[in-house]
């Protein structure tokens, strides 16, 4: 598949040339697309140095913070129009180990319409979170799967790939939360379009270099919206149908 990996960055100068060196080394023949909201480190600069050197990696340069949720929105257009056939999410800050790509690849090429790389399932593990944020995080995704009848584990995962026609299915217009929100939001969209989602385990890492951009109003805002979305649908009498798909037994989960 042509695939190309979307890497959103906002003053990750500490860790950007690791995690483009990691995909490089574990995903060759990917396109690589940064997608920079505003740094003032040096991201810009070291992005645009390696790309001198590296035709499959290029960056856009937005001069507004707009959020994750629309980083990505953004690069899944233009994804789309460039006629790519899957588009991967994957954080800069190391958290997201790229030696799990060739695997959650390989699952959307055999047609599975999103790969979530999963701390919750068996063989996912966090690693150097304080047990408060873990269990805020385990709790959210307890909450949406409960609200919204998704039978996932870790809805809230930042590491996926989509296959472009599941995005197409789904349609990005009206798209409104960003962060944690965002995540659930495109899950439950993929979800009530009856297409197939399957978790994949990761060791996810909480970032050594760099600051985290999580903050209270991003959990507030995914909390707001997931409980309006569950009242919708009671409202409506519609309920999203319960999706999960076991790994198919010719591909073989990495060890985290």
């Amino acid at each position: 598949m042509r695939t190309l990996i979307i890497v959103p960055t906002h003053n990750e100068a500490a860790n950007i040339s690791e995690i483009l060196e990691r995909i490089r080394e574990h995903v060759p023949d990917a396109d690589v697309l940064v997608i920079d909201d505003r740094s003032t480190d040096d991201t810009r600069r070291i992005v645009h140095e390696r790309a001198d050197t590296d035709s499959h990696l290029r960056i856009v340069e937005r001069e507004v913070k707009r959020g994750l949720g629309d980083a990505y929105l953004h690069a899944f257009r233009i994804g789309l129009d460039e006629g790519y056939d899957a588009l991967v999410e994957i954080d800069a800050d190391l958290s997201h180990d790229p030696a799990v790509l060739p695997t959650m690849l390989s699952l959307a090429e055999h047609g599975i319409a999103l790969v979530i790389g999963s701390r919750y399932i068996p063989g996912g593990s966090v690693i150097g979170w304080p047990r408060r944020r873990t269990w805020l995080s385990r709790w959210g995704n307890r909450y949406a799967g409960f609200v919204l009848g998704l039978a996932l584990n870790d809805a809230t995962a930042g590491y996926r790939v989509y296959r472009a026609d599941t995005l197409r299915r789904i349609g990005l217009e009206g798209v409104r939360a960003d962060g944690y929100g965002f995540q659930i939001e495109m899950t439950y969209r993929t979800v009530r379009a009856g297409l197939g989602v399957v978790e994949v385990p990761i060791a996810f890492r909480d970032r050594v270099a760099g600051t985290s951009k999580m903050h209270r109003g991003i959990v507030l805002e995914a909390f707001r919206l997931v409980t309006l979305w569950g009242l919708s649908d009671l409202v409506t009498l519609r309920r999203v149908r319960r999706t999960y798909r076991s790994l198919p037994t010719s591909i073989d989960a990495p060890e985290p």
